[in-house]
């Protein structure tokens, strides 16, 4: 059996990640408002972007749980495969990061 993970993106321009085994099925259930409580519920119609497909399900979870909490630009370079873009997005942006710090000795 196959697993998908996949990026729907909702009419605010708002992006859902989620994962199934039956892609056609899920995408469908999104687009019909099945669940008043989902997250794409009140931000119908949705456009199926992208998928990555899995053999395990542990792995298609895994992958879930990250990447639900990337930035838009993060999500858009994994699901293109863009490798470049993604490390970049990886990349720590805050104070304390050492590529933020100047040289020279700390006070």
């Amino acid at each position: 059996m196959e697993y998908y993970l996949y990026l729907l993106e909702c009419a605010d321009g708002m992006y859902y990640v989620g994962i199934t085994n039956d892609l056609d099925r899920r995408v469908r259930e999104h687009q019909e408002g099945i669940d008043d409580g989902c997250f794409t519920y009140y931000r119908r119609p949705v456009v199926l972007k992208k998928y990555l497909t899995f053999l395990h399900i542990n792995d298609a979870i895994y992958f879930e749980k990250k990447v639900k909490k990337w930035s838009r630009a993060k999500k858009e370079a994994f699901f293109n495969k863009d490798l470049n873009t993604l490390h970049k997005a990886a990349a720590c942006k805050n104070k304390t990061s050492y590529k933020n710090r100047s040289s020279g000795a700390e006070t």
